[in-house]
């Protein structure tokens, strides 16, 4: 199998497991452990499994980048999960995996003020309806027939914006050093920064109440949501474009869809089934389109 091939199943792997992790992670918060509690075994873990792996890369970084290597971390890592989780934990999984699709969108704003990235007509009217999209999600959370939650969808909205910075941001150095150093090294700082938000539920938390299923959908979050998911990104990543890659972000709500409607029909449980609405899809719809209006000016761009 060709490499081009292979980093296409990588992607595919990644949100396929990104998309499967709203609910999954969803399922035992916050009766069986906190977000913030969730976040620092998340970090934890992933970071340990990464320092193993890395002992295998003899690297050394330069002084000078372990300031940004602390931002990336702060904005990446942090911020990031703190936000995503704690965000989750109010709001339905369905809000929380169209918001997140908002990332490319929000990625060409930073870089327009950042980089001094060039706007254009098709970027501009991608920036709009992205964003309507994204605003008529966040506010329909208003909406008490359903578990949204307009605290929840903005905590994610901000995770998003936290994240497209750090992706901006840490793109020197992923082509300055081995991807896998500079994870390594995001992931040190990123524990460091969150060790003091999450280490008073951490201690809260009852472990004596947890079922094999709770741990299972731990391990899931630690090994598959972040530890693999960040290995299949960065494998992808050497073989593909960005764009490629940021274009299976549509697999993640598509995946929670799926699982919402099984659960219903088969499951008979319907905690999410009414989170499934045409405000819900027109918002999908929206920021899907904005997207791939970027997207397709990038391509364009790249012929010419």
């Amino acid at each position: 199998m060709k490499n081009t091939y292979k980093a296409h199943v990588a992607l595919l792997s990644a949100n396929l497991i990104y998309g499967a992790n709203y609910l999954i992670a969803k399922g035992v918060m916050p009766n069986k452990i906190g977000p913030s509690a969730f976040v620092f075994l998340r970090i934890l873990g992933a970071g340990i499994l990464f320092w193993i792996i890395k002992q295998f890369i003899k690297e050394k970084v330069d002084k000078k980048d372990f300031k940004l290597l602390a931002l990336c971390g702060l904005l990446g890592v942090t911020a990031n999960q703190l936000l995503f989780f704690n965000g989750l934990n109010l709001t339905s999984p369905i809000d929380a995996s169209i918001i997140i699709t908002a990332i490319p969108i929000v990625v060409l704003v930073v870089s327009v003020f950042m980089l001094k990235e060039k706007l254009t007509q098709f970027k501009i009217t991608g920036i709009v309806l992205g964003s309507l999209g994204a605003i008529l999600l966040i506010t329909y959370g208003n909406n008490t027939q359903s578990t949204s939650s307009v605290l929840g969808n903005l905590f994610v909205f901000i995770n998003a914006v936290s994240y497209s910075f750090y992706l901006v941001l840490v793109k020197p150095l992923m082509k300055k050093y081995n991807p896998l150093t500079v994870i390594t090294y995001v992931f040190s700082f990123g524990f460091v920064f969150m060790f003091p938000f999450g280490i008073k539920q951490m201690l809260e938390t009852d472990f004596s109440t947890y079922t094999t299923n709770t741990y299972l959908v731990i391990l899931y979050v630690i090994i598959g949501t972040t530890f693999l998911a960040y290995l299949f990104n960065i494998f992808a990543l050497k073989h593909v474009r960005p764009s490629v890659s940021g274009s299976y972000i549509y697999v993640q709500p598509a995946v929670t869809f799926i699982i919402v409607s099984l659960y219903t029909y088969f499951l008979n449980d319907t905690t999410y089934s009414q989170d499934i609405s045409g405000i819900k899809i027109l918002s999908c719809l929206l920021v899907f389109s904005g997207v791939y209006l970027i997207s397709r000016n990038k391509k364009e761009t790249t012929k010419s």
